[in-house]
């Protein structure tokens, strides 16, 4: 029992030894010294290089010169690409940065705008002077009431006069009436006296 249970071990240790190794292979197959990341380049040439200790002791890689040109190329041409990607990302940030303030500015402007419309709206000019709305409303309905005011006190005193000039016609016409008695009266009286007299004249005539 002892012995199936050994000989299992064995298999699966000599199988995951088999299969990691296979891995190993297969990854390593798969790498390349004209394809792939610089990374996996890199790699390619490590597993490709030999090893050796020094005399000091020391290990060392024994790597291929055409490999380490072809990598040092490689190498050479990822840096100018990623320089020139970042050129561009710098010509592209600046351009970002540009429009960036020129947002912010055209912003300004329109809020600086908004503002004096807000302060256009919010305020009345009046006789070259600036006011506030509500203060605006204010000497507005001011002048407003003031003119009522008057308009009323006109029409009071336009009432009063008329009824003063029609008390004082009514007693004109009142004087006018006594007058006119008074004069019918005084000729009445006259003509009285004038009968009296040219009687007396008559009387004398005759005596």
């Amino acid at each position: 029992m002892k012995s199936i249970k050994h000989l299992t071990i064995a298999f699966l240790f000599i199988f995951t030894s088999v299969s990691f190794s296979q891995s190993k292979t297969e990854e390593a197959d798969n790498l390349s010294i004209n394809s792939g990341t610089i990374n996996s380049q890199f790699e390619y040439v490590l597993k490709k290089s030999g090893n050796f200790r020094g005399t000091n002791g020391q290990m060392y890689e024994a790597v291929q010169l055409n490999m380490l040109l072809t990598l040092r190329a490689h190498t050479i041409d990822s840096l100018k690409t990623a320089y020139k990607d970042l050129a561009n990302t710098q010509v592209v940030v600046k351009k970002q940065a540009k429009e960036i303030t020129d947002l912010k500015s055209n912003l300004l402007n329109t809020q600086t705008d908004l503002d004096k419309t807000e302060s256009e709206k919010n305020n009345m000019s009046l006789f070259g002077i600036q006011m506030s709305k509500t203060g605006y409303n204010v000497l507005m309905w001011s002048i407003i009431a003031g003119l009522l005011a008057m308009l009323l006190f006109f029409i009071y005193k336009f009432k009063n006069s008329n009824a003063i000039t029609k008390d004082a016609k009514n007693s004109l016409e009142e004087i006018e009436e006594e007058f006119e008695e008074h004069r019918k009266i005084a000729l009445e009286r006259e003509q009285k006296v004038r009968r009296q007299l040219q009687d007396e004249i008559n009387k004398q005539k005759k005596a």
